[in-house]
Parts: structure tokens; C-alpha cells; sequence
């Protein structure tokens, strides 16, 4: 399985020229199993940098964990949607007062953007991400509500062979049992349980945090706890403050690494980095 990062912020990055390795684009990346199978995992603005690979016909899926604007905000710039040979079906999480197609046209259409998403040429199709386990080509995916704002959905994914877990915008510290002796409890715990690779919310240094309990998001030893927890292989940073530039992620990556103490193997969300688990 490959696991391409396109887009690693929580919102554009803010912290001005020296973002450059991290890169400055919102949220998005790419799987693709060893079938070729693809999907996309959030359309934040990295997500154009995904459309522009694929130019011949073919089938892609985006699973949109949640609606926020840094996991869509790409999509009215996403290439095969303007293609009328391309077949895209978009997956997003359910909910019980508007459809998916409702939700997203509140952004995909005037005045907020002049293409409405019913004018898109590709052939499209809108799903609820099933809470369990379905199949997009090649590859088994688990869908499970997570603890975050609004209806949003953490990703387990698998090839038969490996297996990765998404979970972006994720705040496990506000699980009822977190850290207690039953960590099947805890929020995110059954999407990360032994995968080989964790992809995680590690928005915050522990001070930050202190000033920010319930915004949805994780305190990066948060997020080395959860991937010992669940006894993972390595653990990827992911959904960088806006605000932090570089030197202010190499450092917070320096401390996770402490704190996993090679329990886990704690690597940095680049933007253009690929796992290959």
C-alpha cells in the first residue's frame, strides 16, 4: 500500500516563508492499494495537486471525514471533476437532518464558487460512509465516528496485506476512559488498533492545549499515546497548526519522538512525503 500526503494544515499556514517543508496546504492524501485501486482521504487544497496526476479516464474515491472548510475547500479545483470521462464518487459522513449532496452545494455553488456541483462533468456519485466495513475496489475500509465538532468519521483502511489508519481532526483526551485499563473505549482506538502506519491530529504543544480542551483536536503526546495504545507500528504528525512554522514542528517532533522512546516510530506529516507499508 502507498500513502502519498498532499496537504498536511489545519487551515492555510500562516507562518509565512519558513512553512516550506511542511509545506502549507490544507488537508488531503492518497492510498493506493496493490490492486491500483485509489482513494482519496479529504479534499482539502492539496487535493488539486492529486487531480492533476490522473488525466486518463478512471474511476477515483474522496472520503471526506468531516465538512469543515480546510477537508473541501479543494474540491471545486479538483481536475477529474471537470472531466467528463472520469467516474468520482464522493463519500462523506452521515447525517441525520441534510444529505450529502445538500451539505457540500452549500460551498459548491454561487456565490461562494460559480460552479454549482451539479454542473460538474465527470459522472458523480455522493455516499454516506457506512459506520462498519465496505469495499472500494481492492481495498477494505471502516468507517467509525470519532470525537471531533459536527459529524466526522475516522478511516481504517486495509489491502489484505497492511494496513493504515486516518484519523485528522481527532481529540481522544476527551474519551470517558482515556488512558484507562480498557483502551477499546477510547475514541479511535478500534480504526488504530495494530495498523501499520497511524496518520493523527497533532495540532498542539501541551500548552497550547490547555487553552483549547474541546476544539477537536489533539496535543501531539495525545496523539503518541493513542499510537502506543494501540500498539502501531509508526505514527505520522498530522493537521499542523496554521501557526507553526517549521522550526516550531521539527522541535514538536523532536519531543514526540522522546515520548514514544522507540515504542513507536514517530515520522513527520511532510507535505509530498509517501509511506509505502
Amino acid at each position: 500500500m502507498r500513502v502519498c500526503l498532499w496537504g498536511t494544515r489545519g487551515s492555510i499556514a500562516s507562518a509565512g516563508p519558513d512553512t516550506v517543508e511542511y509545506g502549507g496546504n490544507t488537508a488531503c492524501s492518497e492510498v493506493e492499494g496493490r490492486d491500483g485501486t485509489v482513494v482519496i482521504l479529504d479534499a482539502g487544497t492539496g487535493v488539486r495537486r492529486v487531480g492533476d496526476i490522473y488525466t486518463e479516464p478512471r474511476r477515483l474515491d474522496i472520503l471526506l471525514t468531516h465538512l469543515h472548510m480546510d477537508h473541501i475547500q479543494g474540491l471545486g479545483f479538483f481536475a477529474p471533476f471537470f472531466q467528463k470521462d472520469f467516474e468520482v464518487h464522493v463519500w462523506g459522513p452521515p447525517s441525520t437532518t441534510l444529505d450529502l449532496r445538500t451539505r457540500l452545494t452549500r460551498y459548491l455553488s454561487p456565490p461562494l464558487f460559480p460552479v454549482r456541483l451539479r454542473d460538474v462533468a465527470a459522472r458523480l456519485e455522493l455516499h454516506d460512509v457506512p459506520l462498519g466495513e465496505f469495499e472500494i475496489g481492492g481495498l477494505r475500509v471502516k468507517g467509525q465516528t470519532i470525537i471531533h465538532p459536527g459529524p466526522t468519521i475516522g478511516l481504517r483502511i486495509t489491502d489484505g496485506e497492511s494496513t493504515m489508519a486516518y484519523l485528522p481532526d481527532h481529540e481522544p483526551a476527551l474519551s470517558a476512559v482515556w488512558q484507562a485499563a480498557e483502551p477499546e473505549w477510547t475514541s479511535g482506538y478500534d480504526l488504530a488498533a495494530g495498523a501499520d502506519l497511524l496518520v493523527h491530529d497533532a495540532q498542539y504543544t501541551t500548552a497550547e492545549y490547555e487553552q483549547r480542551v474541546g476544539w477537536g483536536h489533539s496535543r501531539i503526546a495525545d496523539a503518541v499515546a493513542l499510537g502506543e495504545m494501540a500498539g502501531v507500528k509508526q505514527l505520522v504528525t498530522y493537521h499542523h497548526d496554521p501557526a507553526h512554522d517549521d522550526a516550531e514542528l521539527d522541535a514538536m517532533l523532536a519531543d514526540a519522538r522522546q515520548m514514544a522512546g522507540g515504542r513507536v516510530e514517530v515520522l513527520p506529516g511532510r507535505e509530498g512525503s509517501t509511506f509505502r507499508i
